[in-house]
């Protein structure tokens, strides 16, 4: 295949295995998710407590995309892949024999340090291989692939405990990850040329994190990207204490209810893609920014309300969370067109920071004194005006380099 042909064209089979890369931590997170009441009654402790294994999860991944994007500039993609899979299924181990909230959490941000090398390697690998235009294609159907993990991931935690304890969703995790390892050995090919790779020290990777921050071609878009996808996490950190306390869903309802909003960013990454010869990349970034605001101001409607009705509350969420289906890829895109040889260390960034505002997120949620709505709610207008922010922003600078 020439430059020109590799740099517009993907196979769908490479998608497939770099989504599978991808859906490991959506598939962490949210599987557990309906044990999480099971969990907190062994465990002799509140359900918010061991949420709070979520956050702690989230900065796994924060810290752990830090390290493997600057080491996979280094020495190649399918290396780092090798180790940080087999740590996360030795941390799935560690998760089965947890005894306490506290053993679990520990647990659980190994676990994370190892299955975050898959987004990293996943973003770095694309931005390798494809322009602008046919990355942000690329990004839209890994989004689409990868957000079937969050819709099977409640049923299938809550098949595992209809049969069997909490424990056995970490003993399947740990075996997914097998896989995962097993795939990368057989069929994911090196994409970073050893001459393109960056012969860089510690100095030097602080220097890179600190000129890659200051781009401002970069910095822009990964914070709407950021921002927009704290809506998610703060989503995840608080539905089960809404649907399931609050409105009293049982698991495997939990589950469908979780499962129709990932249905919903598959959606509307589909209808992303379809809308390409449309609308411009930010164009499209700037429709999914106002539909988040649309389901935010649902849900603060619905958060000042006594006792909401329950289809004002899932409407709201749906279109909050769904509408990441456009911001994630057009942003993502957006920030990593002009990166080149240093794609994993700027995907590293872009990937820290967004587990980083999912880690505040749980911290947040943690101190306010409302109803576990009314504090998601608000959390999530925070974000979505940051978002928004930088929308405008990047419009501005688009604006004036069209008048230069």
């Amino acid at each position: 295949m020439s430059t020109t042909q590799e740099k517009a064209v993907y196979s769908n089979a490479w998608i497939l295995l770099l989504a599978s890369l991808t859906a490991l931590g959506p598939l962490s997170i949210d599987m557990y998710l309906p044990a999480l009441p099971q969990m907190a009654d062994d465990f002799g402790v509140s359900t918010q407590m061991v949420a709070n294994s979520l956050p702690a999860y989230f900065l796994g991944l924060a810290i752990g995309q830090l390290i493997y994007g600057p080491v996979s500039d280094r020495i190649g993609r399918k290396k780092p892949l090798y180790f940080g899979l087999s740590l996360y299924i030795i941390a799935s181990l560690l998760c089965v024999f947890a005894n306490s909230e506290w053993s679990l959490i520990a647990a659980r941000v190994l676990q994370a340090l190892g299955g975050c090398v898959g987004v990293v390697i996943a973003r770095a690998a694309i931005r390798d291989r494809l322009d602008m235009q046919a990355s942000a294609q690329a990004f839209a159907s890994m989004m689409i692939v990868t957000t079937i993990a969050p819709i099977i991931a409640p049923s299938l935690g809550a098949l595992v405990l209809s049969f069997s304890s909490w424990h056995s969703i970490f003993g399947f995790l740990m075996v997914v990850g097998l896989g995962s390892l097993c795939c990368v050995h057989f069929f994911f090919e090196e994409t970073l040329d050893p001459k393109r790779r960056l012969k860089l020290n510690f100095n030097q990777v602080l220097n890179l994190y600190g000129a890659i921050l200051q781009d401002s071609s970069f910095r822009r878009p990964m914070f709407v990207g950021c921002f927009a996808g704290a809506v998610l996490f703060c989503y995840i950190s608080a539905s089960a204490a809404i649907l399931m306390d609050g409105y009293g869903l049982n698991q495997q309802v939990f589950a469908y209810a979780f499962g129709a909003n990932a249905v919903g960013i598959m959606l509307f990454s589909t209808l992303n893609k379809r809308l390409a010869q449309k609308l411009s990349v930010f164009q499209r970034l700037k429709l999914g920014s106002f539909l988040q605001l649309a389901g935010v101001g649902l849900l603060l409607v619905a958060g000042s309300m006594t006792h909401a009705p329950l289809y004002i509350v899932c409407a709201g969420m749906f279109l909050a969370v769904a509408a990441i289906g456009f911001t994630g890829p057009n942003a993502m895109a957006i920030a990593m067109s002009e990166q080149g040889a240093r794609a994993g260390t700027a995907s590293a960034i872009m990937g820290s920071m967004q587990f980083g505002c999912g880690l505040l997120c749980g911290v947040i949620l943690n101190f306010l004194l409302w109803s576990a709505l009314l504090n998601m709610a608000i959390v999530m207008a925070i974000f979505v005006a940051l978002a928004l922010y930088y929308v405008f922003k990047l419009e501005h600078e688009k604006a004036y380099k069209l008048k230069s």
